[in-house]
Parts: C-alpha cells; structure tokens; sequence
C-alpha cells in the first residue's frame, strides 16, 4: 500500500521527522515518534485494510514543505517549463517503508 503525504516544517533545518504506522480497527494512522503532534488518520476501505494486514507494511511517499517559504510568488514568469533552457525546480521528497504495529 503507498500512502502519499505532505509534512510542513516550522524552519529549515527541522529535520527531527521520524514517521510510525498502526491500525486500529479500519483506521491508519501516521504519526511523528517523540513528539505530541496529532496523528494523521485516514479510514481504510475493505481491500486496503486486507492489503494492510497481509503486508504489515506501508510505503510512505512525503513531501516536505517549510512554512512561510513556499508562499505565492509575486512576479510570475510564463510557463518556465517551455524554453529552451526550461528546468524543474527541486522539491524535497522522499519514501519509505513503514511496519504497521496492528
């Protein structure tokens, strides 16, 4: 099962991300170890909770974001993909695999 998520970080350099998985009953939830931030929960369906438990893991794709650095930008340039010298601006993503404790 690929759970993808988006984790917000309060500055830069807040690398103290460490996910765990559980279920109970239908419920999946993903949380940060050490800290008393509220997990998030996602209900699965019948198929997904089967997969969940036959597995006994998950893949976990993030997407890290900082807050107040990745606002609206206020002078747009045109679609920046279309030029000759068109790049793809970085994103801080990355995966992997998760036990669930049941």
């Amino acid at each position: 099962m690929i759970i993808d998520s988006e984790v917000w970080m309060h500055h830069p350099d807040d690398h103290d991300f460490q996910p765990r998985a559980s279920i109970e009953g239908r419920i999946l939830s993903i949380e940060n170890a050490g800290k008393s931030i509220e997990p998030a929960n996602i209900e699965l369906s019948d198929e997904e909770y089967v997969v969940a438990e036959r597995d006994r893991l998950i893949e976990l794709r993030v997407k890290f974001g900082v807050t107040g650095m990745h606002g609206v930008l206020t002078h747009k340039n045109p679609n920046p993909r279309t030029g000759p010298n068109a790049k793809k601006l970085a994103e801080s993503r990355w995966k992997t695999l998760l036990p669930l404790s049941l």
